[in-house]
């Protein structure tokens, strides 16, 4: 009820239009606009980056959580751009840092050889677990957020989620100045970082 009167400056978010925030990104047609980390886009070029980095590897795990809306369409682009490279994808979901545990356990017990993190919250926050399990399981990891490579994850590559935070003040200020939130188009990044953990 609150969106028909009040305007929303939405922030990183996976796929506006698919999960019924904007009609378009150009033409966002409704009371919300902001900005987008194309987190679905992301998933099979994670799949050919880490492909890169360990191509011997043929089965492939996706943490991820089937609450978030759009993990279903991302795990659809990763099994889209595996099945082309002739690699097994093994969806695993986490809701919890415990179930992030036994995610890892349920990976090594499908002989799981490599590991994309789908872009959540709860992810960026248990990021140091994650490394960590990696680490102990000797799976290569990718992930879109930069914090997981500096926590010990192998790599990153994505928006800087803290620049959509910035940007998204723009927002907020043509909005304060009378601009309709139906009028300004989603942004999209267009700076991605890769990041490589060394060690």
């Amino acid at each position: 009820k609150a969106i028909t009167t009040i305007p929303i400056v939405m922030v990183n978010i996976g796929d506006p239009v698919g999960q019924g925030f904007a009609r378009s990104l150009s033409h966002p047609g409704g009371n919300i606009t902001g900005l987008s980390i194309m987190s679905i886009e992301f998933g099979p070029k994670h799949l050919e980056m880490l492909l890169s980095a360990a191509p011997k590897v043929s089965r492939v795990s996706v943490l991820m959580n089937l609450e978030i809306a759009t993990h279903g369409a991302l795990l659809k682009e990763v099994e889209a751009a595996a099945a082309k490279r002739k690699v097994k994808v093994l969806p695993v979901e986490a809701r919890t840092p415990e179930e992030i545990d036994k995610a890892f356990g349920a990976m090594a017990k499908e002989k799981s050889q490599a590991l994309i993190v789908a872009q959540a919250p709860l992810f960026i926050q248990q990021c140091r677990q994650i490394a960590e399990l990696t680490a102990k399981y000797r799976l290569p990891s990718i992930s879109g957020f930069r914090e997981y490579a500096e926590a010990g994850g192998l790599i990153s590559y994505g928006a800087n989620n803290a620049d959509g935070f910035r940007r998204s003040a723009t927002y907020v200020d043509k909005i304060l100045k009378g601009a309709k939130p139906a009028d300004l188009p989603v942004e999209q990044p267009t700076r991605f970082a890769l990041v490589l953990n060394r060690k």
